[in-house]
């Protein structure tokens, strides 16, 4: 494996431990195991914790923008855009009943180093303003306020249907969840 397959490695599955267990338990220890390197070439890689949590955070981040920009690109309609960007919380929860990685450090932003915050704190800058662009098109009246308000809770809305699916253990929840928001307005 090349340096640079190594890190993608131990990034993508940090990833995927912190998606299911959370930023505290993630081990350099279990992590080096996973990978099948030494506990040494982590630390070559990422020298503490949080160098490590905040690459995984800012890469997490640069890759849903990325994605949110082609469902952009594409031209949809509005609720279908939506539909598309909500299936990627959906799949996070097909995915061995995981958490989008913004929902599951958020909930130990007290615990995170700051790099790490800072990481976690541009995902949901990412979302809102990518939703405040979506909503725009289907409430042109609303002025920047209303829209950056309206999608922040967009964003809290889905962030909260994949908490409750994934503690009943039920993706039908979550589907149920957004079904419920829309029906009242509060998403496209």
């Amino acid at each position: 494996m090349t340096p640079k397959d190594t890190r993608q490695t131990i990034l993508d599955t940090a990833r995927a431990m912190v998606q299911a267990k959370g930023y505290n338990a993630l081990s350099f220890r279990e992590l080096a195991k996973d990978v099948g390197v030494k506990s040494a070439s982590i630390h070559y890689y990422f020298p503490t914790k949080g160098d490590l949590g905040a690459a995984v955070a800012q890469r997490y981040t640069q890759d849903a923008v990325g994605y949110f920009e082609k469902l952009a690109a594409r031209g949809d309609d509005v609720e279908t855009t939506f539909r598309a960007y909500a299936d990627v919380f959906r799949a996070a929860l097909r995915d061995d009943n995981r958490m989008c990685l913004y929902g599951i450090m958020a909930a130990e932003y007290g615990d995170l180093p700051a790099q790490v915050r800072v990481e976690v704190d541009r995902f949901s800058a990412a979302n809102a303003e990518w939703l405040a662009r979506l909503l725009a098109r289907r409430h042109p009246d609303l002025d920047e306020t209303a829209l950056r308000d309206r999608a922040l809770a967009t964003f809290a809305a889905i962030e909260g249907a994949q908490l409750v699916a994934r503690g009943r253990g039920d993706i039908a929840v979550f589907d149920q969840m957004l079904a419920a928001y829309k029906a009242a307005g509060l998403t496209p």
